[in-house]
């Protein structure tokens, strides 16, 4: 019977190029041995073939006729700041900066169509200007940091 994983350990044995197999199975969903070799430049179908199976020991991938499928989703260290969207895996501050922008963007619209009627909207913007930037920074810093596949 195997043994039940926690999450430090798959933190402790999720890095390096199985981190990178598990972010590529993420996007992809079904991948194959010599996919993730091509794909990923490893040197043989064998080592893709060991990160994958220790993927499937982790309880991460299961197999099914040569093709691993995404069966659980942990959230690592490094992948704890980002959500994945369909196949896309984006950081998450991405959203916020997004909302932050558009308020920004109206009430400076609202703030110099009718800024005699409400000038407290000028500082306003000014503060989601200001978290928005601050929000599109933490999302590059985020984006960089991400384990390429």
């Amino acid at each position: 019977m195997a043994e039940k994983r926690t999450p430090g350990m798959v933190d402790a044995e999720l890095k390096g190029n199985t981190l990178r197999v598990y972010v590529y199975a993420l996007k992809k969903r079904k991948v194959g041995v010599r996919e993730v070799q091509r794909a990923l430049l490893m040197s043989n179908p064998s080592l893709a073939q060991y990160h994958l199976n220790k993927l499937k020991d982790l309880g991460l991938v299961a197999e099914n006729n040569g093709e691993y499928e995404v069966v659980g989703e942990v959230k690592v260290d490094v992948m704890r700041d980002f959500l994945r969207v369909g196949t896309l895996i984006v950081p998450r501050f991405i959203f916020y900066a997004v909302i932050f922008t558009v308020f920004a963007a109206y009430l400076t619209y609202v703030s110099t169509s009718y800024y005699n009627l409400i000038p407290v909207l000028s500082w306003f913007t000014v503060a989601l200007a200001g978290a928005a930037a601050a929000f599109w920074y933490e999302a590059v810093r985020a984006w960089r940091s991400a384990p390429s596949p």
